[in-house]
């Protein structure tokens, strides 16, 4: 069973790069700068900082990823503060938080939240007219989850 939560026209966009695609997403952000631009951003800090000077707009700066903040947007996902995680992640390089990194990714999935990975997906989520338009997502009811019966250990 799920609930529907209406995502606005105006979305709150998560940007994340590993060290190595950090030039990769600059340069996506750049070309999508005008549709970016009808967007709240909020970034992890390097990044953050990196796509502020790029598109000369202000960014919601976290903690850098592996101080925290990749579970800085998790949260905000787990919250539903988070429309579209768009995290250009490093698959050929392992990354000193890796925990963090498969945790956002799960929260993701789990919260069936718009995502990409990699700038194909990307892009067909930036061309997609429902971008532009409010859209109504299926939110997982965790309510049944929530509410087990635990059984302490004997």
């Amino acid at each position: 069973m799920s609930t529907i939560k209406k995502i606005p026209a105006r979305k709150t966009i998560a940007l994340v790069a590993h060290d190595h695609k950090k030039p990769d997403l600059m340069e996506w952000a750049i070309y999508n700068k005008t549709t970016l631009a009808k967007h709240e951003l909020i970034a992890t800090g390097t990044t953050g900082k990196l796509i502020e000077d790029a598109l000369d707009r202000p960014v919601k700066k976290l903690f850098s990823g592996p101080l925290g903040g990749d579970q800085q947007i998790g949260s905000m996902i787990a919250q539903g503060e988070i429309d579209v995680l768009i995290f250009f992640w490093d698959p050929m390089e392992a990354q000193p938080h890796d925990s963090d990194v498969k945790a956002l990714l799960r929260l993701g999935i789990a919260w069936n939240i718009i995502m990409a990975c990699d700038r194909a997906t990307a892009d067909f989520i930036m061309t997609s007219p429902f971008m532009h338009e409010t859209y109504d997502a299926a939110v997982p009811d965790y309510t049944n989850y929530l509410h087990r019966q635990i059984k302490a250990d004997e």
